[in-house]
């Protein structure tokens, strides 16, 4: 029996923040950034627009208009001190994940292994 696959957006807030962590950067940019380096992981734009309006609210990121380039302006966003602090609680839940994966792992090997001898 396959387990069916759907996006996971989860963890979304914390690679949006991460992606800010390199410097101010507008949503279209966010998502290029995200479709590159995840290619197995397609962000839908409305989520991180969703996403990072949330973020403000929550006082993560900030917003200024950038009305410099020709075309329409752009909203920047910029992490915020409470921002980099949501950062790190993410590192943390993550690397706790990681590790309660490891033990299913380590632990569904020992069990198939004991089962084939």
């Amino acid at each position: 029996m396959q387990p069916k696959r759907k996006q996971q957006y989860r963890h979304l807030p914390a690679f949006i923040l991460l992606a800010l962590a390199e410097g101010p950067i507008h949503g279209g940019a966010i998502h290029t950034v995200l479709s590159d380096r995840m290619p197995l992981y397609k962000p839908d734009t409305g989520a991180i627009y969703r996403t990072l309006h949330q973020l403000e609210l929550d006082g993560e990121v900030t917003s200024t208009w950038d009305t410099s380039q020709s075309g329409p302006a752009r909203k920047i966003y910029q992490l915020t001190d409470r921002g980099w602090e949501k950062l790190e609680y993410w590192r943390e839940d993550i690397e706790l994940r990681i590790a309660n994966l490891r033990h299913f792992l380590d632990s569904y090997r020992a069990v198939t292994d004991a089962r084939r001898h």
